[in-house]
């Protein structure tokens, strides 16, 4: 029931991520005026049903976190961008430029061994060298292998 809910209309994350997808979407060219295609278009850019993004565009429901990066990406924007600015996460939760790096699985570039250590905060000296070690280690063994070098010293087949 709407009047025990202390929540102010238009103030719910549902709505505020509707209002902001729709005014991204129509800013990137989408055409949302009943029957104009616009809804259907954006479902089939970001792999949502029509009802889905229907309900997303009117602030009833929130996606599913399985397609905010496509939203995303379709509208133009970063997915921090899309979370915090829709009222999804607060800006504490993921402040700018904390994880200025990541993306999706399949844009990930090559990540150096010291890279991966400083992503995963190991500070001590001592863990980084052993983890470094080893990591330099199993990028050896997996060249090996690759190239056909790994099964001779190895004695297998």
């Amino acid at each position: 029931m709407r009047s025990m809910d202390t929540t102010p209309p238009g103030d719910t994350p549902a709505e505020r991520f509707g209002a902001l997808v729709r005014r991204l979407a129509e800013e990137a060219g989408y055409d949302l005026t009943p029957r104009a295609g616009g809804r259907k278009q954006l479902a089939i850019d970001t792999g949502m049903s029509t009802s889905a993004i229907g309900r997303m565009l009117d602030g009833q429901t929130l996606p599913t976190p399985s397609v905010y990066e496509s939203i995303a990406k379709v509208l133009g924007v970063d997915v921090r961008t899309l979370l915090v600015e829709g009222g999804v996460i607060s800006s504490d939760s993921w402040p700018e430029g904390a994880y200025w790096a990541v993306r999706s699985v399949t844009e990930q570039p090559q990540l150096s061994p010291e890279a991966a250590v400083a992503a995963w905060g190991i500070t001590d000296p001592r863990i980084r060298q052993m983890l470094l070690n080893s990591i330099e280690q199993a990028i050896r063994l997996q060249h090996e292998t690759d190239t056909g070098l790994g099964t001779a010293s190895s004695g297998r087949p």
